[in-house]
């Protein structure tokens, strides 16, 4: 790509967007989601990647304020982590029928509430902006877009002016952009577990961001964030972003890891 963005590698991937229970502890929620229930999805035939993404307990949102876009989060729409599976082809989910049965019936001893989130195949995009780095702290932020912005345009507009917009930020150590399907509650309609996603709360796009520390990630918060708000603010309604604290990937280039790697 132009204006010295690397050409991405482009992926089929689905992001689960995971609440705990609210009747448990949220650390044990947590620690079985990392435990038994990873195993059942990294069995799944099929994967180029699986890995978690844990978030913060208790984020109001670390975007700047903006007038005209949602920057704090809800409190019930809070998201506490997600996963993320990238599959080897298209027909690659079929498959792993076996598993996902299994990973259906566990949901609902770990989760309130869980939200699939796909897009077309190829319309996941990892940038490879520190080949040989890796990140020691990320950063995810979700978009929702404007109620009149076209989701061919927004996906172009993602492509095409922000990804470039972030890797000209300098000093990040991941980027990778996901677009999404409009959401559909019957693609992961797991029992006993809420799938509750009112128009108005429905997310378009996230962007998981790799820094070298925390002070880089705060530092891009406070150094670039605003400036890019006005890029933004034509095409989004809401900016949620979260301080990730853990990523913890199972699969990886098709192979199941025998140890997690963060």
């Amino acid at each position: 790509m132009s204006n010295g963005t690397p050409k991405p590698e482009k992926h089929f991937t689905s992001s689960i967007l995971l609440w705990m229970r609210s009747d448990l502890p949220r650390q044990a929620g947590m620690d079985r989601w990392k435990g038994p229930h990873s195993q059942i999805i990294a069995a799944t035939p099929g994967l180029q990647e699986y890995r978690q993404v844990h978030l913060a307990a208790h984020p109001s949102g670390r975007w700047p304020a903006s007038d005209g876009i949602e920057t704090e989060i809800p409190e019930d729409r809070r998201i506490d982590g997600i996963a993320e599976v990238t599959f080897e082809n298209a027909l690659a989910p079929f498959a792993g029928r076996t598993q996902t049965a299994l990973a259906f019936e566990d949901e609902v001893n770990i989760f309130r509430r869980t939200l699939l989130h796909a897009g077309p195949s190829g319309s996941s995009r990892w940038y490879d902006v520190a080949p040989g780095e890796r990140p020691g702290s990320r950063a995810v932020l979700y978009l929702r877009r404007l109620a009149n912005e076209g989701s061919i345009g927004f996906h172009s507009f993602i492509k095409k002016q922000l990804a470039p917009a972030l890797v000209a930020t300098g000093g990040l150590k991941e980027l990778r952009t996901q677009v999404f399907l409009p959401w559909n509650e019957k693609t992961w309609d797991t029992p006993n577990v809420a799938h509750d996603n009112p128009k108005d709360q429905h997310l378009h796009a996230s962007v998981t961001l790799g820094f070298a520390d925390d002070a880089a990630r705060d530092a891009f918060f406070t150094d670039h964030a605003p400036a890019l708000t006005a890029l933004l603010a034509p095409h989004v309604s809401a900016i949620h972003a979260y301080d990730v604290t853990e990523t913890l990937t199972y699969v990886s280039g098709g192979v199941i890891l025998p140890h997690p790697e963060s």
